[in-house]
């Protein structure tokens, strides 16, 4: 008697392996790129001009980490003044600081002297106030105009304390940047300047008051006040 034949089972085929899945690639994060900044064209070892210190020389340029950024800097030294200053590149323009000024403006600053010293009826703490502006302005020619209104001829009566004060300083700036761009010493550069205020008009005589186009007027330096180390003293208002 045949047995019967069992059924033979139908084993599920193997399942087929799933298709790899791509991996995800995480999305590439580009690192920022560093930002150059505007150095204006300076370089190192090259004579600057910062307007609240004068003439300069850049020593480096270096980086620095502050806050976990880094900081680009000028490093500036005023040899003068034996005081080095650091200065971000990205600023420069915001802080004033210019290269040399060309012979044809120093030449022009040279000329300024000559002029007639223009000296406003105001106040000598409002006039104080516009010289250390122009001083502190970085501009060549404004820094002679201050020296010609201040300077003093031997014939004329001795500056104040305050006044001497910015004539020096105006006188110190104008003179260092003219030794640097003619490459001269700065006792030179201060005879060359006395040199110029010596050719100015005849100072000590009376001159017709000059009125502005801002109505203020302007009269000849020997007018000014002698006593201008008031902080509100007044000039004289005399008749010319």
């Amino acid at each position: 008697m045949k047995t019967a034949a069992k059924p033979v089972a139908n084993k599920p085929a193997a399942a087929s392996k799933p298709a790899a899945k791509p991996v995800a690639v995480a999305p590439r994060v580009e690192e920022p790129k560093k930002v150059l900044t505007q150095r204006q064209g300076f370089k190192t070892n090259e004579f600057v001009v910062y307007p609240a210190h004068g003439v300069g020389q850049i020593l480096a340029i270096e980086e620095q980490e502050i806050a976990g950024a880094k900081l680009e800097l000028f490093v500036i030294n005023f040899m003068k003044d034996k005081m080095t200053l650091r200065v971000p590149t990205a600023k420069v323009a915001n802080v004033g600081m210019r290269k040399l000024s060309e012979p044809a403006l120093v030449k022009r600053a040279l000329e300024t002297l000559k002029g007639r010293a223009r000296v406003k009826r105001t106040m000598w703490s409002r006039r104080a106030q516009e010289y250390e502006a122009k001083i502190n302005s970085g501009d060549i020619v404004a820094i002679a105009e201050v020296v010609r209104d201040l300077y003093r001829s031997e014939s004329q009566p001795e500056q104040s304390y305050s006044e001497r004060q910015l004539y020096e300083a105006a006188l110190d700036r104008l003179s260092r940047e003219i030794a640097v761009v003619q490459h001269v010493t700065e006792t030179e550069a201060v005879k060359e300047i006395e040199g110029q205020l010596a050719k100015s008009p005849r100072r000590g005589a009376k001159a017709e008051t000059e009125v502005e186009a801002d109505g203020e007027a302007d009269v000849d330096a020997a007018d000014a006040d002698a006593d201008a180390d008031g902080d509100d003293a007044a000039v004289a208002d005399e008749a010319a």
